[in-house]
C-alpha cells in the first residue's frame, strides 16, 4: 500500500516539475564562411559564431531570456 502510494507521489512531483520547465533561449549566429545569419537555440555547427542574444523568440525579436519576465 505504501509503496504504492510513495510511488505515485514521486510521479506526481516528476511530472509536475517537469511542466514548470523553460525553454532555452534564442541566439542570433552567423556564418564565418558566407555572413548569413540564422536565430537558433544552439549553434548550427562549426564555422557559426554567436553574435547576440538570448532572445525569447524563435524570430529573435524580443530581448530576454524565456520565461523570464521584465520589470521584475
Amino acid at each position: 500500500m505504501y509503496r504504492k502510494l510513495i510511488s505515485f507521489a514521486l510521479f506526481l512531483m516528476l511530472f509536475c516539475s517537469a511542466s514548470l520547465a523553460e525553454t532555452a533561449p534564442w541566439y542570433k549566429w552567423r556564418s564565418k564562411l558566407d555572413g548569413n545569419v540564422v536565430c537558433s537555440q544552439t549553434s548550427p555547427g562549426d564555422g557559426w559564431e554567436k553574435i547576440s542574444g538570448p532572445y525569447k523568440t524563435v524570430r529573435c525579436d524580443i530581448p530576454g531570456r524565456p520565461g523570464l519576465r521584465s520589470g521584475l
